[in-house]
């Protein structure tokens, strides 16, 4: 059986992109589907390669039962078009950064995260880094609904 895998992507992988994957990670493992979804996060800009998330995105998924602290951001590289089957930007900047770097020959899905979500006031993910503790529980609310979703295709598309 093929293993699915997924890459949520933002600006710098430290806030809204290992939120994704943790929550993701988190509803992957809940359904016992481990062993065939694998999940990853990237950021397009280089700025925090290898640190830790925002500590402000930790406590908030933690207090929600979600594990980010072993996750380090890594920034998006060309082979992830070859590696993922679901690269899911969180805003529209990222995705056109990402549509712009996409080879021609891509055949895995390039897609805004929300599109699996269930906020219809929200396309994106608002990027919380700039705010206040409360622009991370709406992170989370966002993802929680989308990753539900995304979950939901995969099952259907792969047959899990």
């Amino acid at each position: 059986m093929k293993k699915v895998n997924v890459l949520f992507v933002c600006l710098g992988n430290i806030c809204r992109s290992p939120t994704a994957h943790g929550v993701f990670q988190h509803k992957v493992a809940e359904a016992r589907l481990g062993d065939s979804i694998l999940v990853d996060s990237a950021g397009t800009g280089a700025w925090h390669i290898g640190n830790a998330p925002d500590e402000r995105a930790i406590a908030a998924a933690s207090a929600r039962g979600y594990e980010l602290g072993a996750l380090r951001a890594r920034q998006t590289r060309a082979e992830d078009f070859d590696d993922f089957d679901y690269i899911l930007a969180m805003d529209r900047q990222n995705l056109s950064d990402l549509q712009q770097s996409r080879p021609a020959g891509y055949g895995g899905q390039l897609d805004l995260f929300l599109n699996f979500g269930r906020h219809p006031d929200f396309a994106e993910v608002p990027d919380p880094y700039y705010g206040a503790v409360q622009g991370f529980e709406l992170v989370l609310d966002l993802v929680e609904g989308a990753a539900e979703g995304l979950l939901a295709d995969i099952r259907h598309k792969y047959s899990l």
